[in-house]
């Protein structure tokens, strides 16, 4: 009720207080949650891991391999003498080096090995039996020398050879050793063909110009040893003939029968000997065919 001169707004101040009411915000406001995703499909899962197997179990010590214990050496126990007063006094002494023994000395050489004793040791020579029963069953004539020792010029088993097959003569003998001279009877039946085909005559002689000889190569004292100073080479000079001319070696004009049998004759000498010289390999070699047996590393041949 109001009353005259603010009389009501007076008793409103007297009233107790009442608390505000708290103003709810409309339901509208309030934010709703998101929706849960989807579960995964099966077939996008992770696969699932195997439990891991159990270790295995641990060996018997019965089973375990035995481990030897390491030796060691006892321990010594080291005295250490206290030095003396008179060891104090005295001066250091130093150790002196030690000085090698000398190696002890070879043997002496025995007596048979030593000065002329040793020059005096002959090497035996190989077995010709073999060879000597083939140049019979060739119809060669021949006759054993003495051995030849010539200084480095040496020849154990020499030969002389006086005849080949068919009759062929060496007017001047030969003394080769057996192997050389198997080559050069083998070698004179090709020739003897060849003469009757090219030159229809046969051949009778074969004049060497020299078989042993003690000397250098190409007569050279500085060289090498010729195979002469081993009974193991022969020097063809010329051919003889029944009925016709001989022949000498040295170069001849191309075309002739003459020129035809030398250049047949001296390539089968490579399928006999190991080295053939002729005309036209040097200057020492333009009269005659040089044939030898020497021994070159491989087998190798020289046939010029």
């Amino acid at each position: 009720m109001m009353l005259a001169g603010g009389t009501l707004a007076v008793g409103l101040a007297l009233l107790p207080a009442t608390p505000a009411r708290a103003v709810e915000a409309p339901a509208s406001a309030v934010p709703t949650p998101p929706p849960l995703p989807p579960e995964r499909p099966e077939a996008l899962k992770p696969p699932v891991a195997e439990p891991a197997s159990p270790p295995p179990p641990s060996r018997p010590a019965e089973l375990k391999p035995v481990v030897p214990e390491p030796i060691r050496e006892p321990v010594k126990d080291v005295i250490r003498d206290k030095p003396s007063e008179t060891a104090k006094d005295s001066p250091k002494e130093t150790a002196k080096p030690e000085i090698p023994s000398p190696p002890p000395s070879p043997p002496e050489r025995p007596p048979e090995l030593s000065g002329s004793a040793a020059l005096a040791l002959k090497v035996t020579p190989p077995d010709d039996t073999a060879c000597r029963t083939r140049l019979k069953r060739l119809g060669v004539d021949f006759e054993p020398l003495p051995p030849i020792a010539e200084g480095q010029c040496t020849a154990p088993l020499p030969l002389k050879v006086t005849r080949l097959a068919d009759g062929v003569t060496l007017p001047q003998g030969a003394t080769l050793t057996c192997r050389t001279a198997e080559a050069l009877a083998r070698w004179a039946t090709e020739v003897q063909v060849e003469a009757e085909r090219t030159l229809k005559h046969p051949l009778t002689g074969l004049e060497l110009g020299g078989s042993y000889v003690c000397r250098g190569q190409n007569h050279d004292v500085d060289a090498k040893l010729s195979e002469h100073a081993f009974a193991n080479a022969a020097d063809i000079m010329a051919f003889t003939f029944g009925g016709r001319a001989s022949i000498a070696v040295k170069a001849l004009p191309e075309g002739s029968d003459d020129a035809q049998f030398l250049r047949t004759v001296r390539m089968k000498a490579c399928g006999f000997f190991r080295t053939v010289l002729g005309p036209g390999s040097n200057a020492a070699h333009a009269n005659h065919l040089h044939f030898d047996e020497r021994e070159r590393s491989g087998g190798h041949r020289l046939c010029e």
